[in-house]
């Protein structure tokens, strides 16, 4: 049912602010920027998903609860939203696996720039049912136009997302039975907990299980975000000269990959970059 991710929403304090640190993090220009219903939105639309940037704008319902979220935070990753081939049949299976969702909504968006608009059905899971994480589901009627490179060694696309859990059964029954998510990787290790790979189009969906005292066993969280690149030395060398705090490149858990963590310029979200080897030629 689930064909990729299409995006993560990203809650944001100041937009304008956000916008340059994703344009300098990516080295690539907004795709889409558009304005309503309580917030301000900026897109960056990359090979296998889009980032959405949103702060609250003016003094609505929805604006105040943004604001609530995001409390004293930069920012914060808000929520989840999957890709469907068919809008139909995915509500009628989260009907059917108990994730009571919402009517399918029509929606329009226009970009405040182009004009251009886009065209999306859409339906979200019951929050409380998802382990606490935010989760929609859409069906595009037409793709999102891709954000250009602005700048040498841009970031290619989304490796995969991090989320946190305390009950790694109940986690997986959620993303693997329930959502239908394909479990490529479930390992455990005594220095760093549990590791779920769960294949999502061309990224996957991690979820990490790291026992802490006193952890919400009922609650998962949306945790940090891993990119991935070409050149990771050529990426490290222009995050640099833009003067974000990085850390020197070492080698990933994950045979074949190079890894790095971006400790600045990221709205204060978790984020590394990973290089993969090339895939020697048989």
């Amino acid at each position: 049912m689930i064909t990729g991710l299409d995006h993560i929403v990203v809650l944001v304090k100041d937009i304008g602010a956000a916008k340059a640190a994703y344009q300098t993090l990516l080295a690539r220009a907004p795709a889409w920027q558009n304005s309503g219903e309580g917030a301000d939105r900026v897109l960056f639309t990359l090979e296998n998903m889009t980032i959405e940037l949103m702060a609250p704008s003016g003094f609505t319902a929805t604006a105040d609860r943004m604001r609530a979220l995001l409390d004293d935070q930069e920012g914060m990753l808000a929520s989840l939203c999957f890709r469907v081939a068919d809008m139909g049949r995915m509500h009628r299976r989260l009907d059917r696996v108990a994730l009571k969702p919402d009517p399918i909504a029509e929606v329009e968006s226009s970009d405040d720039v182009s004009g251009a608009s886009l065209h999306w059905k859409r339906t979200r899971a019951a929050t409380e049912l998802t382990r606490g994480v935010r989760m929609f589901f859409l069906e595009l009627a037409e793709e999102r136009p891709k954000s250009v490179a602005s700048d040498f060694a841009p970031i290619d696309g989304l490796d995969h997302v991090v989320i946190t859990t305390e009950d790694s059964d109940r986690a997986a029954a959620l993303y693997g039975a329930r959502l239908g998510l394909d479990l490529a990787l479930d390992r455990s290790h005594h220095d760093w907990g549990q590791l779920m790979f769960f294949r999502c189009g061309d990224l996957i969906v991690e979820v990490v299980r790291r026992p802490v005292a006193g952890g919400d066993s009922q609650h998962d969280r949306l945790w940090g975000l891993s990119w991935r690149v070409a050149d990771i030395d050529a990426t490290r060398a222009r995050l640099i000269a833009a003067g974000l705090d990085v850390s020197e490149v070492r080698n990933g858990r994950k045979p074949g990959t190079r890894i790095m963590t971006v400790r600045s310029g990221t709205c204060g979200i978790q984020t590394v970059l990973l290089e993969r080897s090339p895939k020697p030629v048989e």
